[in-house]
This record gives structure tokens, C-alpha cells and sequence, in this order.
């Protein structure tokens, strides 16, 4: 626990930046899990909806700084990878 007052506020100030990173991350991890299962149901609709959903949120991750433009540029490349395949 700090003991100066600076650090008690920084504690509070990573606690929510802590928070709004951890939804951020849920919401693309959440879009890349429900653009799996359509891939395993082999829906080709919800294929394409929760696709464009993923890299959405896959960007918006990285306007908030919370993971970095290769790697979504890279998930979303898999993503679409594994979209294309399944639709053979």
C-alpha cells in the first residue's frame, strides 16, 4: 500500500484504466470466440457478421492503446484466413 498521496491516487487511476482495458480485451476476445464457433457451425452468415464484428473491436483495441497495430493487424489476418477456408 502507498504511503504518499501521489501513489494512492496513481493506485486508483491504474485500477480503472486496469478496468476499462480488461473490457476492451473481453469484447474482441468475445468477437473472436463467436466468429469460431460460426466457423465450426459452418454458418457462413454469422461467418461474415461476427468477422467484420472481430476486426472492429480488434481496432478499437488499438485506438485505446491496448494492444498493438501489428498484432491485430495479425489476428485479423488469421481470422480472415480462417474464414476463407472454412467457406471452401
Amino acid at each position: 500500500m502507498p504511503i504518499k498521496d501521489a501513489g494512492k491516487k496513481y493506485m486508483k487511476v491504474t485500477a480503472k484504466n486496469t478496468e476499462k482495458n480488461r473490457q476492451v480485451r473481453g469484447a474482441y476476445r468475445s468477437a473472436i470466440k463467436n466468429l469460431e464457433q460460426a466457423i465450426a457451425d459452418k454458418d457462413v452468415k454469422k461467418m461474415d457478421e461476427y468477422l467484420k464484428l472481430s476486426q472492429k473491436t480488434l481496432d478499437k483495441a488499438v485506438q485505446k492503446n491496448v494492444i498493438k497495430k501489428n498484432t491485430a493487424s495479425r489476428k485479423k489476418s488469421r481470422l480472415n484466413k480462417m474464414v476463407v477456408k472454412a467457406k471452401k
